[in-house]
C-alpha cells in the first residue's frame, strides 16, 4: 500500500511539474517579455513609463492576459501616481484580492480572476464614490478605444 501511495504521490508532482512548464511556455509565447514580468511574475513598471497612465480616451480596460474586462474609463482618474488608476471596477467577479507582504509592505495584489495574472494593489485613498484606488500597470491592460456610433 505504501509503494502504491509512494507512485501516486511521485505521478501527481510530475504531471504537475509538466502542466506548470506547459503553462509557463503558454504565457511566454502569447506574452511580451514586459507583460510576462508584470502578469505571471508580479512586476510593477516604472511609474510614468506604461503606456495608459495618462490616456483620456474613452472605452474599456481589457486584461492583457486573457481579454476579461476590468475597467472602464468613466472610472479612471489622474492620482498623481505615474500608473493607470481607478476607482471602481467593471464587475467584482472579474478580480480577486490577495494579501501582498513583500518589500516589507501591507499591501492589497489585485489579480485578474479568469487568468490569475497581477494587476496592481488597491488602495483606500481613492476618489468617492468608492475612496478606492486600483492602481494598475499598463503592461496588464489591453485598452479598447470606444467607437462612435
Amino acid at each position: 500500500m505504501r509503494i502504491l501511495v509512494s507512485v501516486f504521490l511521485f505521478l501527481s508532482a510530475s504531471s504537475s511539474c509538466v502542466s506548470q512548464e506547459k503553462e509557463e511556455k503558454y504565457w511566454k509565447e502569447k506574452l511580451t517579455k514586459e507583460q510576462y514580468y508584470i502578469l505571471r511574475e508580479k512586476g510593477t513598471e516604472r511609474a510614468f513609463t506604461g503606456k495608459y497612465w495618462n490616456n483620456k480616451k474613452e472605452g474599456e480596460y481589457k486584461c492583457a492576459g486573457c481579454g476579461q474586462n476590468l475597467f472602464s474609463s468613466e472610472t479612471k482618474y489622474e492620482s498623481g501616481t505615474g500608473w493607470p488608476c481607478f476607482f471602481d471596477i467593471e464587475d467584482k467577479n472579474y478580480v480577486n484580492f490577495v494579501d501582498d507582504n513583500s518589500y516589507g509592505m501591507n499591501r492589497v495584489e489585485v489579480v485578474c480572476s479568469n487568468c490569475q495574472g497581477h494587476l496592481g494593489h488597491i488602495f483606500n485613498d481613492g476618489p468617492n464614490p468608492t475612496g478606492l484606488r486600483y492602481c494598475i500597470n499598463s503592461a496588464s491592460l489591453n485598452f479598447v478605444e470606444k467607437k462612435d456610433k
